[in-house]
């Protein structure tokens, strides 16, 4: 069963139309990666699946039935921007109120329970205006645990995180996933850490769905290239257009890349042959940020 089904969903601002026939599918357990640039339609897409707007058109079905449905609304947590805690009370309090306005039975209980899955058990006592911007999202995901959801939709929770907050992120919604069989729905502009967690992925653009494909398909999208600097590196980059078929140079790193199908001695010998000695060579797989960049320029067919 799909945790999340959209058909040519549709929602209009006045003139301006924020979602154009969007169509989606999230796979129970998934970790699914929501992915476009500012004003693609993420923030839209996920308000409209929590309920918090109406859409203009289309269907949403979350695990097999409408998504207005009220016991199947009851499975959602929901983190978008910022938890909504009160600064001068514990997070012990804050989590406390929240949980008694869900009318949760043995609140306390719950409680401990999701501060220990988001690793904050030990900083119950902090005022949350204290906390860090990593201990505010993780209290926010904690809330959004509240009542056992199966699903979860969380926007932008590793934004403004340091390495050690980005490090716990993922502990966390890899257990909440593989260990406890929850669905997480996360959007991210960090597209290196998404990467390391997702399962499977969907870019949106201008309102609609371009492309939704598996980690694996992904992977299998992705070309491996060789990356190398030489001491010639002008004289190296005709060398190798030369002989190869496909040669690039990585301006920024201030390396050549070539993605034809041959080792790392080959080009090494080749070049050396040639009086030019390479200093630096490894072979590489294009990351997901190079992957979305070449989809949104064109250079990757959707």
């Amino acid at each position: 069963m799909n945790a999340i089904e959209i058909t040519n969903l549709t929602k209009n601002f006045g003139a301006k139309q924020a979602l154009a026939g969007l169509s989606m599918t999230v796979p129970q357990g998934a970790i699914y990666g929501f992915i476009g640039e500012n004003g693609s339609g993420k923030s839209t897409t996920e308000k409209i699946i929590c309920g918090l707007l109406l859409p203009s058109g289309g269907s949403i079905k979350l695990f097999g039935k409408d998504y207005t449905d009220g016991d199947v609304r009851a499975k959602i947590g929901v983190l978008i921007e910022q938890p909504g805690c009160f600064p001068n009370y514990s997070v012990w309090n804050n989590m406390l109120l929240q949980a008694e306005n869900l009318g949760i039975k043995n609140a306390e209980e719950e409680v401990r329970k999701v501060l220990k899955i988001v690793r904050m058990e030990g900083s119950a006592s902090n005022k949350f205006k204290n906390c860090s911007l990593g201990m505010r999202q993780r209290i926010g995901i904690a809330m959004a645990l509240l009542g056992d959801p199966a699903l979860l939709i969380l926007d932008e929770p590793i934004n403004g995180l340091d390495a050690d907050g980005m490090r716990i992120m993922r502990e966390v919604l890899v257990d909440i996933t593989k260990n406890q069989g929850r669905t997480v729905l996360i959007s991210s502009h960090i597209l290196g850490e998404l990467e390391k967690i997702a399962t499977h992925y969907g870019i949106i653009r201008g309102g609609k769905m371009i492309r939704e494909m598996t980690a694996e398909q992904l992977d299998a999208d992705c070309p491996v290239f060789i990356a190398l600097r030489a001491e010639q590196m002008q004289f190296a980059e005709a060398l190798l257009e030369r002989k190869y078929m496909r040669v690039k140079a990585d301006d920024e790193r201030g390396m050549l890349r070539v993605y034809d199908k041959v080792s790392p001695e080959e080009i090494v010998n080749y070049l050396y042959k040639n009086s030019v000695t390479v200093t630096e060579i490894f072979t590489q797989k294009i990351s997901l940020e190079e992957y979305y960049t070449g989809l949104m320029h064109g250079e990757v067919r959707a």
